[in-house]
């Protein structure tokens, strides 16, 4: 077990390179990994009954002490991030194949990896967690609401179905990994020592079948698709900037601001893949698959430029003690 935990830190610290190599070898070699693609619903559930084996009963206690915290983060997940992706899509006049996939991005819940990234930037680590699940709880009815609003103009939007989707892939298997977690107490607490490498190796199946299946198509690169690099790179930092303001001016702290910043800004990619597959096409994966390589990379710099940042105010409050200490 020391192995499979030791593998599961190591593939989660260099997460997006793994991705980026699964992307690059899936590009010139698609038969590889192309036989992922009937699976991509599984794997997801996959990394949803884990992230139910680990949720307690704590985890959701920012949610009845601080409402008001808790509903803040979610508004803001839920409206900063598809408004943000609706505007890029004028601005750079994405084709509706490429454009439904990055609504459907905006449109996901909060990503896992954003209660990491809150916890090494010294954030308000219950808060993020409460906030993350309570948005996935309520994606079921959020996600094709909000498509449908912003995205039926472009494609037709199967808002039903997608319902029953986030149902099956999400909901249901989170509540089996609770009911897991909770009927087998210790013995489950064994088992979510090696998540980490099941989510992390599903994740990177998953990219590197999505682009695999792309590539087959001849759509992934291409003057349409290309575009798709910067407006990913735009959605993510601009969700961080306006998530930490809008946090902000509302009067909150810098920790609580921080895990706002990253429930925000992180989404639920993988959720994005599976749906844009299931529904719509591969290209629509894109904007999923790159945002899952891109919100990692910058999510730690973030979240390691604020733990710096800790560290180096509390040098200098410390310094500022010792030099305001008399001289006997």
């Amino acid at each position: 077990m020391k192995a499979v935990v030791a593998t599961g830190q190591f593939l989660g610290k260099y997460f997006a390179a793994f991705v980026l190599a699964a992307a690059v070898v899936s590009y010139f070699q698609p038969g590889l990994i192309t036989w992922v693609l009937p699976y991509v619903n599984v794997l997801l559930g996959i990394i949803m009954f884990g992230m139910g084996m680990t949720l307690k009963k704590s985890d959701f206690s920012a949610v009845f002490k601080r409402p008001k915290d808790v509903i803040i983060g979610v508004v803001a997940h839920y409206l900063i991030m598809p408004l943000i992706a609706f505007a890029l899509c004028f601005a750079f006049q994405l084709p509706p194949a490429v454009a439904v996939g990055v609504l459907l991005v905006g449109c996901c819940p909060s990503g896992t990896a954003s209660n990491v990234m809150c916890f090494l930037a010294k954030g308000d680590v219950a808060l993020g967690v409460s906030i993350g699940a309570v948005s996935t709880l309520i994606a079921p009815v959020m996600l094709p609401l909000i498509l449908w609003l912003l995205a039926g103009h472009w494609v037709e939007i199967p808002t039903q179905s997608l319902f029953v989707s986030v149902v099956e892939i999400v909901i249901v298997p989170i509540v089996l990994g609770v009911l897991a977690n909770t009927l087998f107490g210790k013995k489950a607490a064994k088992v979510t020592d090696a998540l980490p490498l099941v989510s992390t190796l599903a994740i990177i199946l998953i990219a590197g079948g999505v682009v695999a299946a792309s590539n087959k198509n001849g759509d992934l690169v291409t003057a349409g698709t290309l575009v798709i690099i910067p407006v990913v790179i735009l959605h993510n930092l601009l969700g961080y900037l306006l998530g930490f303001f809008f946090s902000r001016k509302l009067g909150m702290n810098h920790a609580k601001s921080r895990a706002i910043t990253f429930e925000v800004g992180m989404q639920n990619s993988a959720l994005g893949v599976a749906l844009a597959m299931a529904f719509f096409s591969p290209v629509a994966a894109i904007p999923a698959t790159l945002f899952s390589i891109w919100h990692n990379m910058s999510g730690s710099l973030l979240a390691s430029f604020w733990a710096n940042k800790n560290m180096s105010d509390k040098e200098n409050v410390s310094k500022d003690d010792a030099d305001a200490v008399p001289t006997p």
